[in-house]
């Protein structure tokens, strides 16, 4: 058998927010007291997307973004495969990180469930390393405002627009990466050209007009983005909104290139507006709004 060597813990890690740092600071100082190394296990989209019916905008980090933020942590991660372990009883799991990836310990979240159906309970993973003799322990909630940072708080955040507070829970702004497409061009026409974004469907899409900071190759931007289905004009009827970013001071053509934006702030919920002239004189406003809320945000990238 080979030696153990790592202190694991297992999750999906939606949004790598400010409560798994907390449970990674702990797997850290874990691995450091059993002289282990840390190790977090993830799965790259969440079970229940992969198992909806509906798995439209579901997921607060793509694969690729979380990827990213384990490195960007400093964080030693590994992705697992859900359509292996799904079928895996708890014993079967088990061994997996006991044999596959040097399993010398383990710290589980205080909802943690593993194994076919979620039958492995934290009550099993106990039993199992009591009997190797191998340390176990299980982290708490972190909490705010009396209530435990989760996925689930941040995505119901999101939904009610509250871009400041769910900001201030993942650590950092919201994201949204796509590719520039094609549109009926229509802002162009109005004085404000905007860049579609092509987002993919799992994302969660904020419905909304928000102040914005857009990366475009190396170059940071101050923009707003409108999220929703256009009721003044070509009403969009579709499952998934349409992600329109204007981008101030900004005349260089994008399309088919990849693009990141920020969420700093809601500005308003979309409307629909009697005729083209009172549109444009709320995106004017909303322009101005938007300069505004950017004008001191900073933040690292």
């Amino acid at each position: 058998m080979k030696k153990a060597k790592h202190f694991i813990t297992v999750g999906t890690f939606d949004g790598l927010h400010n409560g798994h740092r907390a449970l990674f600071g702990k797997l850290e100082m874990l691995a450091a007291q059993h002289q282990l190394k840390p190790l977090a296990l993830y799965f790259p989209l969440p079970p229940k997307t992969l198992l909806a019916e509906h798995p439209e905008m579901t997921v607060l980090t793509l694969p690729d973004e979380k990827k990213f933020l384990f490195k960007k942590e400093d964080i030693p991660a590994k992705a697992l495969d859900f359509s292996v372990c799904r079928n895996l009883s708890p014993e079967q799991f088990f061994d997996v990180l006991r044999t596959q990836y040097d399993m010398g310990g383990f710290l589980a979240g205080p909802d943690f469930a593993f194994g076919k159906n979620r039958q492995g309970s934290v009550d099993f993973l106990r039993a199992q390393c009591a009997q190797l003799k191998m340390p176990f322990d299980v982290a708490e909630f972190s909490v705010t405002g009396g209530e435990k940072i989760s996925s689930s708080l941040i995505r119901k955040t999101l939904a009610e627009g509250d871009i400041v507070r769910a900001n201030a829970l993942l650590g950092r702004p919201y994201e949204l990466s796509g590719r520039v497409i094609k549109g009926h061009q229509l802002g162009r026409k109005l004085g404000f050209p905007t860049a579609n974004l092509d987002t993919g469907i799992y994302k969660i899409l904020p419905l909304g007009v928000f102040a914005v900071k857009v990366r475009v190759g190396r170059k940071i931007y101050d923009g707003f983005c409108n999220i929703g289905f256009r009721p003044t004009v070509n009403p969009v009827h579709a499952k998934l909104p349409l992600v329109e970013v204007n981008i101030f001071d900004f005349k260089q053509s994008i399309y088919g290139r990849k693009i990141t934006i920020w969420f700093v702030q809601k500005l308003r919920a979309e409307m629909k507006f009697n005729g083209l002239d009172n549109l444009v004189k709320q995106l004017k406003t909303d322009r101005e709004l938007a300069r505004a809320a950017l004008k001191d945000f900073t933040f690292p990238l």
